[in-house]
């Protein structure tokens, strides 16, 4: 038998440096096997959303309908494209009670269905930025990122995820430091993208309040004028900002940038990648969407074709009884309002933990990131893997990334959420 690397030629030479397990789910099986072995384990290492019981979450509301919806909506194919009610119901899930504005100003809106939000950032990564080229992003950020970019021949060029100073007009955001790496881009690039994932940040949980979104996106409208010959694309990752307080807060910015006078340049794409498997807790059933926004009818028409070429081309079309379930659902004031009810009593588990996770850090000397909503919370460290072991030995699992632990607070029941406070503390006084 032949060994070593020469033992595989049939594995292209891109395919070679796949390797490794994904870190959150190694970190999650080193959960299980604690609690299988008996310990009594705190979870806070995956992102979907958990009672307090440790069951996955669902919207009773959502899992109710689909359990009526007719056999020939599980088995069909859906339209390339997605269903067409799907497909509106993106539009709105995107922009909010801004949709009416935003039309009411020129702006037109495309969408095509995805399997999951993963699938609209893949979408993005396949069609808005030339091989070879950069995508902006803050220095925290999800890691399968990465994978989503360099699958399609991109880098990854980044700016810090705060500023250095807390008096400043844009809180929560480094303008300058975007501002700068933007313009870098623009210098060499003839397509520039950034990937903003916000409100309810991962891994952070941090959401930019309005001034911070009006001047990112001020400031990109500006390079864009600037650089007319330079696409620019602003892709706002939502993926889990229907459990945020300002759910549609960039459909508010984009409109009271236009109605503050600054003009859209025809170089200018805004998109949502939308993740309705989480907003709707049909995680299995993959469904998201990329929504894209741009004042040329012509334009968005042409970016739904080539969006759904694309996904013919990849996934073929996406699964079709969620688009269908979840169409009818909101097809209705009626079933609006209970989904909404229902969504509305998860975000308070997560409001919850979130209050005591922040109050027993200040208690306790916990230094941890700003964290406002969703899913995660973000504790900043130069030894994320050791800290992450020093918690590990209390029974307590997070996930070490680059620059920090990441708290998957949507895992933890909130009985047990001072405990990951008090092994944060206890790691970060034994690991100094």
């Amino acid at each position: 038998m032949v060994e070593g690397a020469n033992a595989m030629q049939y594995l292209a030479t891109h395919g070679q440096g796949k390797a490794g397990n994904d870190v959150i789910f190694s970190w999650f099986a080193r959960y299980q096997n604690a609690a299988a072995a008996g310990a009594d384990a705190v979870n806070g290492t995956v992102g979907a959303l958990l009672e307090d019981d440790g069951n996955l979450a669902i919207n009773t509301v959502v899992d109710a309908a689909l359990r009526q919806a007719p056999p020939q909506e599980f088995a069909a194919y859906a339209p390339l494209k997605g269903l067409p009610s799907f497909l509106d119901l993106s539009v709105s899930l995107a922009l909010g009670e801004h949709r009416a504005t935003l039309e009411s100003l020129g702006v037109h809106a495309g969408a095509t269905a995805t399997p999951g939000g993963s699938g609209a950032l893949f979408l993005a990564a396949a069609n808005f930025a030339e091989r070879g080229d950069a995508v902006l992003l803050r220095d925290r950020y999800w890691g399968p990122y990465t994978g989503f970019l360099k699958g399609c021949g991109l880098e990854v060029a980044t700016y810090p995820l705060l500023p250095s100073s807390t008096s400043n007009d844009t809180p929560y955001l480094d303008l300058n430091g975007f501002s700068d790496a933007l313009d870098e881009l623009v210098g060499r690039q003839n397509t520039v993208m950034t990937w903003l994932n916000d409100p309810a940040h991962n891994p952070t949980g941090l959401s930019l309040p309005s001034e911070s979104r009006f001047e990112l996106l001020r400031t990109f409208m500006e390079s864009a004028m600037r650089n007319e010959h330079t696409g620019h694309t602003l892709l706002i990752d939502a993926a889990y900002h229907l459990y945020a307080d300002e759910p549609h807060g960039w459909g508010a910015t984009v409109a009271e940038a236009l109605e503050a006078g600054l003009p859209w340049p025809e170089n200018l794409l805004v998109c949502f990648a939308l993740s309705m498997s989480k907003s709707h807790t049909v995680y299995g059933l993959r469904t998201g969407a990329l929504v894209h926004l741009h004042p040329d009818l012509h334009s968005v028409q042409r970016l739904n074709d080539v969006m759904g070429v694309t996904g013919r081309q990849t996934w073929s079309a996406s699964p079709r009884v969620a688009q269908h379930v979840l169409s009818e659902l909101h097809a209705t004031t009626e079933g609006g309002s209970a989904w909404s009810s229902e969504r509305d009593r998860l975000a308070q588990l997560l409001t919850d933990r979130r209050t005591t996770f922040i109050e027993a850090c200040q208690r306790l000397g916990v230094d941890v990131n700003p964290s406002h909503d969703g899913f995660f919370a973000w504790y900043e460290c130069s030894n994320p893997a050791e800290v992450a072991e020093a918690c590990a030995e209390q029974h307590v699992y997070l996930v070490p990334l680059t620059g920090g632990v990441r708290i998957g607070l949507c895992a933890v029941p909130e009985e047990q959420v001072v405990r990951v406070a008090e092994a944060l503390s206890h790691a970060a006084g034994g690991t100094q």
